[in-house]
């Protein structure tokens, strides 16, 4: 097998991977290669916000994985888009710069024993690359290389709802990233001037060039290998029609697994790290046996209740024009505004479902449209949605592989609305969805409930109509969670180090030990950079115990 040699090797191009080669290879004396499994694609849709509808599902921009069989979704199994290509899932996600509550981050420094993850001390980590459109200050950063602004567009509905949700008694915020984020207000997005701002455009193709930097593209990370505990290098298959099929792309330092919260999980079980059971079962002799990996998978399930209204427009009515569909191209075309510049979402609330809840526990994504799936036409009638989803669910599942095939998709069961409390969540979430709309600032368009249906009102009912309307909202982590030891079920160290091994770590969405309470791109893209600074800090990488 061919070889290549580096400093750093870096498994998985997406938002992680992307700041990381960055980052690491601004040391000119270090080389570095980024592997990953797509390309730096420039489709239209990537660079056109609302192109999210036809990236999703789609083999071009997505892994195109599904779930398993869901008992608490009745049974169904469902679409679980993972971003493939320079950028991840940074070129198909909602674009929202969400970094979540700072609860979230104290509670990491305390499972991990490392108050570097507390919140006072991620949010200068924020801020180093952010390029808010607020300037800098106190909770934001200007000048860094991920660009935030606010949406170019508006709709009276997502204002009527807000006014909705005041008169409810929940308050308007103005900014939702500064550690609190209760309240009702308009998404942020990683947008520049109307054009998506993804981690590749933002991080990678500025330094691509560099003469130390080595992005190999078209190459899926098929295993990693290993001189006794020590990891020396990923064996690569070559996607492209030159070069060998395979090869090694040989790490000197350390090999960083940023392939996500799915990708990072298969790769080390396919390479004989994890529980030893499911390694037997395929045949896998065991390398390491670290019971964790795979294991704690959590993600944010969206409950997306729809509402006809008349009078007063929707993103429906337009789309279903052929004026509608002009007017939209043509205020794109020559001002890059309107809703093709749209965020699957652009009204956010964040509120406690009931009062036990200290600190808002769910999320309402409002949008001023209504469709049966992603990847569906929009209904032909006006209506909107309103999304939500519990922010910090109990219910816990696994991703594992189920063949040694590298090309094989693993498992993944998300186990949603397992535990009692999360279908209480499900439950009062629905029901303070009705309360809102029941409010004065939506009567005159006269909101008609017709996802789940008015008609369901005990808790059984909201519970099994949950399961029915339930989807994920693409926030799965904590697949190789952080943690004092592989003893509790952690993967990884407070410095990301994968426990009883050396020249290994993991820095990407896996790594949370407990959700963050939002979206998730952000934190991704923080834990990036973390990461970056501490493998910097260590020459050489040190065994963790």
């Amino acid at each position: 097998m061919d070889a290549d040699e580096f400093d750093y090797v870096i498994v998985g191009g997406g938002s992680a991977g992307c700041l990381l080669a960055n980052r690491l290879s601004a040391d000119p004396a270090k080389r570095v290669c980024l592997l990953e499994a797509g390309t730096d694609d420039r489709w239209i849709w990537i660079d056109i916000p609302v192109g999210y509808l036809y990236c999703i599902a789609n083999p071009r921009t997505d892994w195109m994985y599904r779930t398993a069989a869901e008992p608490g979704l009745n049974g169904r199994d469902i679409h679980y888009a993972r971003g493939r290509g320079l950028g991840g899932c940074s070129l198909i996600n909602a674009m929202i710069y969400m970094r979540g509550q700072k609860r979230d981050y104290d509670e990491w420094a305390a499972l991990t024993g490392d108050d570097g993850w507390s919140w006072d001390k991620v949010l200068p980590v924020f801020k180093q690359h952010e390029d808010s459109h607020r300037g800098a200050g106190h909770f934001h950063g200007a000048g860094g290389e991920l660009r935030v602004e606010e949406q170019r567009l508006s709709w009276k509905i997502l204002d009527r709802f807000a006014r909705a949700a005041e008169q409810a008694g929940i308050p308007r915020t103005e900014d939702f990233n500064t550690g609190n984020n209760a309240g009702s207000g308009r998404f942020e997005v990683t947008q520049r001037t109307g054009v998506r701002w993804h981690a590749g455009k933002a991080f990678l193709r500025p330094v691509r060039k560099r003469p130390n930097l080595v992005v190999r593209d078209y190459s899926t990370a098929q295993r990693l290998v290993f001189d006794g505990r020590r990891c020396i290098g990923v064996e690569v298959r070559n996607g492209r029609h030159d070069g060998p099929a395979t090869w090694l792309a040989r790490a000197r330092g350390e090999v960083i697994l940023a392939a996500g919260a799915v990708g990072s999980p298969q790769l080390l079980q396919l390479s004989g790290v994890g529980a030893p059971g499911l390694l037997a079962a395929h045949q896998i002799p065991v390398v390491h046996a670290l019971d964790g990996v795979g294991a704690n998978l959590q993600d944010h399930l969206q409950l997306r209740m729809a509402f006809k209204v008349r009078g007063i427009r929707t993103l429906n009515t337009m789309a279903n024009s052929l004026w509608g569909k002009a007017w939209m191209g043509l205020e794109y075309a020559f001002r890059r505004r309107g809703p093709l510049t749209m965020a699957p979402s652009q009204l956010g609330v964040f509120w406690h479902s009931s009062p036990e809840h200290a600190t808002p526990n769910i999320e309402y994504h409002v949008q001023p449209l209504s469709l049966d799936k992603f990847g569906d036409p929009l209904h032909r009638f006006p209506a909107f949605t309103a999304s939500v989803c519990n922010l910090r669910p109990t219910s816990r599942g696994h991703v594992r592989i189920v063949s040694a095939d590298p090309g094989a998709k693993p498992e993944i069961r998300c186990n949603y609305l397992s535990t009692a409390e999360d279908r209480k969540v499900a439950a009062d979430a629905l029901r303070l969805t009705r309360r809102i709309v029941s409010m004065p600032a939506l009567q005159p368009y006269a909101p008609e409930e017709f996802l789940p249906g008015a008609a369901l009102t005990s808790d059984d009912d909201l519970a099994r109509a949950a399961g029915d309307i339930g989807t994920t909202i693409f926030h799965p982590v904590g697949t190789c969670r952080m943690g004092r030891s592989a003893e509790a079920g952690a993967v990884v160290d407070a410095q990301l180090r994968v426990f009883g091994l050396e020249g290994l770590r993991v820095a990407d969405a896996s790594v949370m030990p407990t959700i963050t309470s939002g979206n998730t791109n952000a934190p991704t893209t923080m834990i990036a950079e973390r990461a970056a600074a501490i493998v910097r800090a260590t020459p050489r990488a040190a065994p963790s115990a």
